[in-house]
């Protein structure tokens, strides 16, 4: 049977973090600083939204763009928040998460042969992603030196006349880093040079800790500010990170017509609408859920400003990460490969974390810790970890 399994996905590696947790799962007394899902529950007035939609009847298809209220306040939020302007009808697409928002866009831009820039160390999916439309992933290392930042230069190095498109994610899964203005300005100058159409999977844009709590973000925060490029920018985002929505299961694109045109046709076929509650309750995230992501956003960096210095201080180089809620500390002054410190870590002490390798090659030589868990587990978490160092 397995050889009627198409070669393209027979070949594909499975997730090493869902590979690692199924051994987390069978484990007992487990602190996990594995999975990349908040700890809060989703605000209740954004999910009484979704309960006032179900009472009201919304149980039906909705259009395959998504419902005209959560464009328009996709639409309101992108000009409110980031200084963009995207047509809510025509510019933007409601989508099963922003995954399916990467996959639509890939799909729609990629054939055999075209390749897919993007940076690593990434989340997982990236590069099954690209081989999935049958076009050729090439990564782009990124490195503990620059704070793992994306440099123009290494881009150059790898680009040819067969890239298509640049992939990225800052604030990043894994490492936390994030991109200054110019860094933003000089990327976007390369995509002009070379006739990119940049992906830009802005999902943590929200959990960005050099946003001011008390203001909207600098137009610049994102790359949907940089208005004099929007032509060959595809903003990619959903509602899982910032506002604690995971089970929802809504995200969206936007970007230009045509683009958006051509995976909405993807995205009819495959999944004909995102879920109707789900956009009810985004309508609402969207318009009235500022002060909620400000408040996680805190916590989040409370939490983020405690674990740093506690990993610093057992000789783990920690780099203090700007973004998201991961850390990726070096583990290699400790002797052991990145599989085998999580390993020890989980087994001997209970304490879960996710292997660097899993997020390519470079990533080797860390591991992924999410702080997206309540400040009394990491102190758990911390004395357990300083006891495996002896620390």
């Amino acid at each position: 049977m397995r050889d009627r399994i198409a070669r393209h996905v027979a070949e594909l590696p499975k997730s090493g973090i869902r590979r690692f947790f199924d051994i987390v799962a069978q484990s007992k007394d487990v602190i996990s600083l594995g999975v990349g899902e908040p700890d809060f529950d989703t605000p209740w007035h954004i999910s009484r939204a979704a309960v006032t939609c179900l009472e009201n009847g919304g149980t039906h298809y909705t259009s395959n763009l998504g419902t005209p209220q959560l464009r328009q306040a996709i639409s309101r939020y992108l000009e409110r928040r980031f200084a963009a302007t995207f047509a809510w009808n025509g510019e933007i697409l409601a989508t099963v998460g922003v995954s399916e928002a990467i996959d639509l866009a890939i799909r729609a831009l990629c054939g055999p042969g075209d390749e897919v820039l993007y940076h690593e160390p990434c989340f997982v999916s990236y590069a099954a992603t690209v081989r999935l439309a049958h076009a050729v992933p090439v990564a782009v290392e990124t490195r503990v030196e620059d704070e793992f930042r994306l440099t123009v230069d290494a881009l150059e190095r790898k680009v040819t006349p067969r890239t298509k498109a640049l992939l990225l994610n800052f604030p990043c899964n894994p490492t936390g880093a994030t991109l200054g203005a110019d860094e933003m300005r000089g990327i976007l100058g390369f995509c002009e040079r070379h006739d990119l159409i940049l992906l830009a999977d802005e999902v943590y844009s929200e959990l960005n800790y050099e946003i001011d709590d008390d203001a909207p973000p600098s137009p610049l925060a994102s790359f949907a500010g940089f208005p004099d490029h929007r032509d060959r920018v595809v903003l990619l985002n959903g509602f899982s990170k910032s506002w604690a929505m995971t089970g929802y299961r809504l995200g969206y694109a936007a970007g230009p017509s045509d683009i958006i045109d051509a995976m909405m046709k993807i995205h009819q076929y495959g999944i004909m609408s995102a879920p109707t509650l789900a956009q009810a309750a985004g309508v609402e995230a969207m318009d009235f859920g500022d002060r909620d992501v400000a408040k996680m956003r805190r916590e989040y960096r409370r939490r983020r400003d405690f674990m740093v210095p506690a990993l610093n201080g057992m000789g783990l180089a920690t780099m203090m990460p700007k973004g998201a809620f991961y850390l990726f500390p070096d583990v290699r002054s400790t002797g052991m490969s990145s599989e085998e410190f999580a390993m020890k870590l989980l087994k001997d002490h209970g304490v879960a974390c996710v292997p660097g390798g899993a997020f390519g090659p470079c990533g080797e030589g860390f591991v992924r810790m999410s702080y997206a868990t309540s400040m009394d587990k990491l102190k758990v978490a911390a004395r357990r970890i300083a006891a495996m160092l002896g620390a």
